[in-house]
């Protein structure tokens, strides 16, 4: 066995929300929740279960297509499980708006196809199929949304027509978390067979706050039994819960789960796994979450991590970025050098990045690191912008801006969440050349430095600024170009070297 090493949680230090896993063969993969962004559905990989690459997403558009035309940050794609059955990959998913979809593919990389609506209605969340292969039979179980459908803290299950593509009854509730003594928020299950029971391991208790629950059957349909698995005791992981179960080829159990960080969004922990005598598991050290802890008993990968830093070669990005709604044509174009160039889209919005589709996101990394992107305006129209923003539910960016004299300034501006509109963080300043080198250092809490250099060195802008998630989700760190509304072109911006590194 590989004793040498260790592992540090989490293990996906950024906001990976509500991560369900799956192994192939020695290789394991990965999704989770992308919200209102495109593409959607992200698909990371692994050989170890500690070192993890993005590898592509499952989810090119947002359907219905004209919902997603404008950002929709708390709706789309909530927690989706992923499986492998019948020599191809599943992804099921809630969107709390339309229902319960499934793409699926013959390899991880794809094609995968068109979303198919397996069941419609409003609050259908957090669905997981399963195939039991001793019977044939097909299930799924899935979660309920309070805010769209007045029910919550149950969870609901079905039989499944065995090709994945609809629902053989109504329904029955299989748990009713109200029932249960102190628990509340029941939702996020996942659903497994395992020693002659059926399984679903299913958080409750709240993001912040909750819990990792077991529950076991002799028959799908219950009745059900329940146990807590993983909850914070006196460490300083709170609400550990929601995820999946994986076991490797040697026969190691292991569970990824999330953290709730605040601005940080939801990161990503690896919990060892063993089945105690009494036939239920033992997730982390006893039933807390461990901080350090050996490494499972694979063999040793090189260090690993989703990409972030980009050159932008031909004018393309790479596949850790992601739009704020379904992109529209001519947004980003390619070109023969590097450096990604962006169309000054215009828009009554254009004081508002909360509010533009054209904002191309990545998440903001857990960890004190400096990002940097150089920038140059090329737009002709009068308030034509493009800049480096941190985004949430309130925002601050940095960058440049067409006066109506026709010359660039370096502008730094912000909004609170409850503001409409946004207020100069830092007095502007002439960009001779339009210009700048833009940096924002990103210390503990979220909180941010903003830095410029347009030529005569670099300089400090305006006061500290303390990110702030969106409702489900954590900042996000964004480039966008924008003109006000008006005829015609508004013209073109282009970010090169867009680094993140450690402090």
């Amino acid at each position: 066995m590989n004793t040498t090493g260790t592992y540090t949680n989490p293990v996906l230090d950024a906001d990976w929300s509500d991560p369900d896993v799956v192994r192939v063969g020695d290789d394991f993969y990965l999704t989770a929740s992308s919200f209102g962004r495109v593409p959607g559905l992200p698909l990371l990989h692994s050989r170890d279960l500690v070192h993890w690459t993005l590898v592509g997403h499952a989810l090119e558009r947002l359907e219905p297509a004209e919902e997603f035309a404008r950002p929709r940050h708390d709706r789309g794609v909530w927690a989706p499980s992923i499986r492998h059955h019948d020599d191809r990959f599943w992804i099921f998913w809630g969107d709390p708006d339309h229902g319960i979809y499934q793409v699926n593919a013959p390899e991880i990389r794809g094609p995968w196809t068109r979303p198919h609506l397996v069941k419609a209605g409003r609050g259908l969340i957090d669905p997981c199929p399963l195939w039991d292969d001793e019977t044939g039979e097909a299930y799924l179980v899935h979660a309920w949304a309070r805010s769209r459908s007045g029910v919550k803290n149950r969870l609901t299950g079905h039989r499944m027509h065995p090709d994945g593509t609809s629902l053989l009854d109504e329904g029955k509730v299989i748990v009713d978390g109200d029932r249960i003594p102190g628990w509340f928020t029941l939702e996020g299950p996942k659903l497994y067979r395992h020693d002659g029971w059926f399984w679903i391991l299913a958080p409750a208790g709240g993001v912040e706050t909750g819990w990792q629950g077991a529950f076991r059957s002799r028959g799908f349909f219950g009745p059900y039994e329940e146990r807590i698995v993983l909850e914070q005791r006196d460490t300083d992981v709170n609400g550990p819960h929601q995820g999946g179960w994986v076991r490797t080829a040697a026969g190691e159990d292991w569970f990824l789960h999330f953290q709730q960080r605040g601005a940080y969004g939801r990161v990503v922990h690896l919990q060892p796994m063993r089945w105690g005598p009494d036939g239920w598991p033992v997730l982390g050290d006893r039933g807390a979450p461990v901080a350090v802890h050996r490494r499972p008993d694979l063999p040793p990968q090189p260090p690993a991590a989703p990409a972030t830093d980009d050159d932008f070669p031909g004018g393309r990005y790479g596949r850790q970025w992601q739009w704020t709604a379904n992109p529209g044509d001519g947004w980003a174009t390619q070109h023969s050098a590097d450096g990604l160039r962006l169309t000054c889209v215009r828009s009554a919005d254009a004081h508002d990045p909360r509010r533009l589709p054209n904002v191309l996101t990545q998440r903001l990394p857990g960890r004190p690191s400096a990002v940097e992107a150089e920038l140059r305006l090329d737009g002709t129209e009068p308030g034509a912008r493009a800049g480096l923003v941190v985004l949430g539910d309130a925002f601050a960016w940095i960058g440049l801006e067409r006066g109506t004299d026709g010359t660039v300034r370096l502008v730094h501006r912000f909004a609170e969440a409850v503001a409409e509109h946004e207020r100069d963080a830092g007095v502007p300043c002439p960009a001779p050349e339009g210009r700048a080198r833009l940096r924002i250092e990103i210390g503990a809490g979220a909180r941010c430095r903003f830095r410029y250099d347009v030529g005569d060195g670099p300089r400090r802008s305006g006061p500290v600024f303390a990110a702030t998630p969106w409702r489900w989700v954590g900042a996000l760190l964004g480039l966008f170009a924008v003109a006000p509304e008006g005829p015609g072109s508004a013209g073109t911006a282009t970010f090169t070297r867009f680094r993140i590194t450690p402090l």
